[in-house]
């Protein structure tokens, strides 16, 4: 039974990959520090489900602590190390930038360091679309060049990929670098712009709508994630032509969406047009995301396809549920009698 370590266990993202290791009888260790970043609530209740899981076990600790993540790849000696742990979110590191080193940048050497020193046979590094800051060429390709980000949070993710690329070279750790795109789904981060718009929906609140609505992103759903974290477990990368057993994938839905299109379909199931407060741009935001996923499709024969509609409407069920919603009405909006 291969021995997979998963950081960032009860995120969004490890949280699913997690139950989908455990199902194929994969032995995991999660490990997450459960900060309040957002609602820990909602972290412990995916950390809830997975214990439930005989084959996994987890352990409280923060990333920047590099003796007990030193302590963690002695004592459970991983095979495979799948990190996806990190502090995420755009606007929150013009808020809090040391969050960011410390985990994004601290955190990932604590990692490296352990993979090197205890013979990891594949890492798995979560980077995100928001290394391509400024780019204008679309659709996104690995190719281009991602030398402006527009975010700390986008430049602590291309100084990770940076990091993993030369431990990779350095020390020969198999590294493959994903780029994640707008991800969304049951079990979502409430900072998440679909998350935010049907909860204040549902309490009867005006929703932000910024660059006044004049956006698109290439929403991918969290099923698709999973399933193309799935494939490449055993997909370890070959030495590119510096010798570095390194590869570099977007995953996306290859399909930008607009942002009035992905409000239009949140009000049609849940039942209500929203009121909407038309705002400019935010700094470190991005007009368009839109990803190239040839490489993806090629090397592991999937990529992404759910369709918006589709994963809308699994996300809203999921918080009618986790919400104990109910048969309650959404709460009348002001300006809405």
């Amino acid at each position: 039974m291969k021995k997979i370590l998963v950081t960032g266990a009860a995120g969004f993202i490890g949280f699913h990959y997690t139950q989908r290791l455990c199902e194929q009888g994969y032995e995991v260790l999660g490990i997450d520090n459960l900060n309040d970043y957002y609602d820990p609530a909602l972290k412990q209740a995916r950390l809830d489900q997975l214990e439930a899981l005989e084959n996994f076990s987890f352990r409280k600790i923060d990333l920047a602590d590099s003796k007990s993540i030193e302590e963690v790849f002695l004592s459970f000696k991983p095979e495979m190390v799948a990190h996806l742990g990190a502090q995420a979110g755009v606007r929150y590191s013009l808020e809090n930038p040391q969050a960011y080193i410390d985990s994004n940048i601290v955190g990932l050497t604590n990692i490296l360091e352990g993979c090197r020193h205890n013979d990891v046979k594949h890492l798995v590094f979560a980077s995100s679309s928001s290394v391509y800051g400024a780019n204008k060429k679309v659709p996104f390709s690995t190719e281009d060049n991602v030398d402006h980000p527009v975010s700390l949070y986008a430049a602590t993710k291309k100084a990770g990929e940076l990091m993993v690329y030369s431990y990779a070279h350095l020390y020969g750790t198999p590294s493959t670098a994903l780029r994640f795109f707008t991800v969304y789904g049951p079990w979502g981060r409430p900072d998440m712009a679909y998350f935010k718009f049907v909860k204040a929906i549902y309490e009867g609140k005006a929703i932000d709508v910024y660059n006044n609505g004049d956006m698109k992103r290439d929403f991918t759903y969290i099923d698709d994630i999973t399933e193309a974290l799935m494939r490449l477990v055993d997909k370890t990368p070959a030495a590119d032509e510096n010798g570095a057993p390194y590869k570099l994938y977007n995953i996306g839905n290859n399909s930008p969406e607009d942002l009035m299109v992905l409000i239009s379909m949140i009000e049609e199931e849940v039942g209500v047009e929203a009121e909407k407060n038309m705002l400019p741009m935010q700094p470190g935001d991005v007009y368009e995301t839109y990803a190239d996923t040839d490489d993806l499709e090629r090397d592991i024969g999937f990529k992404p396809s759910t369709p918006l509609k589709k994963g809308l409407q699994e996300f809203v069920k999921w918080y009618r549920d986790y919400y104990n919603m109910g048969n309650k009405p959404v709460l009348k909006q002001a300006g809405n009698e």
